[in-house]
């Protein structure tokens, strides 16, 4: 049976490079991001250089009805979920007196609350996958970010929402390890895309990690058997200050 996988965040930066080593290994896709132009260039791009199924999904993780829809719309195409990668989300930076409740209400709404209900949706087919392969079982890979392990001035929305993030995929190993569903965190400092320009004044894009990286890393978590698991990996940039982004 062809594995599959639902990505979101997929039209563009490390979501986008995680579908195209996904898809490059033969999975089926289901691939989500908030507007549809791009996701559909996306998809057609996912499908003319691997030649495999996508499906892509429009969907707002702000709005849990439309993580409900995007489930659901998985489960009725391919009727087995191998990995879950939750890799959309947003970013918020500022001193924390300054940072709007809005905004942080929204960070925590996509960056966790999103991860949590796409989960809680996904888990009977997860479950189901794992059954019926419970050699590998099936895979939670969610995007967090070294902020979430070690802070960083003015993110205190977006690392609060990592950290919480992190702890949320120990839990879910915890209680869903003995149906042979696991979860792992992956931690990476600045990747070069469009989400970190705002930080090129510090650190040069050249020297900052690369999204096949990030990629290579799911991949690698999905073929461990169900005897593994990996609670949370953090990728940073070589050099004195290891822990920090």
């Amino acid at each position: 049976m062809t594995k599959t996988a639902l990505v979101t965040g997929a039209s563009r930066g490390i979501g986008n490079a995680i579908a195209h080593r996904l898809a490059a290994a033969g999975y089926r896709l289901t691939v989500s991001a908030r507007t549809e132009p791009g996701l559909l260039t996306a998809a057609e791009e996912l499908r003319a250089q691997h030649g495999v199924d996508v499906h892509p999904v429009v969907a707002n993780l702000a709005e849990p009805e439309a993580v409900q829809r995007l489930a659901a719309e998985h489960s009725a195409r391919y009727e087995r979920l191998d990995l879950l990668v939750p890799c959309g989300g947003v970013g918020t930076a500022g001193p924390i007196a300054e940072v709007p409740l809005k905004h942080y209400d929204l960070t925590l709404n996509v960056n966790l609350r999103s991860v949590f209900l796409l989960v809680q949706a996904t888990l009977p087919l997860l479950r189901k996958t794992s059954a019926a392969s419970p050699e590998n079982g099936a895979k939670i890979v969610a995007l967090s970010s070294i902020t979430g392990v070690a802070a960083e001035p003015g993110m205190s929305a977006y690392g609060a929402s990592k950290a919480a993030l992190i702890s949320l995929c120990e839990t879910i190993t915890l209680d869903e390890h003995a149906r042979g569903v696991t979860a792992t965190a992956i931690s990476p400092g600045y990747v070069d895309t469009d989400m970190a320009s705002y930080a090129h004044d510090q650190v040069d894009s050249a020297s900052m990690i690369r999204t096949g990286d990030i990629a290579e890393m799911v991949l690698a978590v999905s073929r461990l058997s169900a005897n593994a698991t990996v609670p949370n990996i953090v990728i940073t940039r070589p050099g004195t200050a290891i822990w920090r982004p």
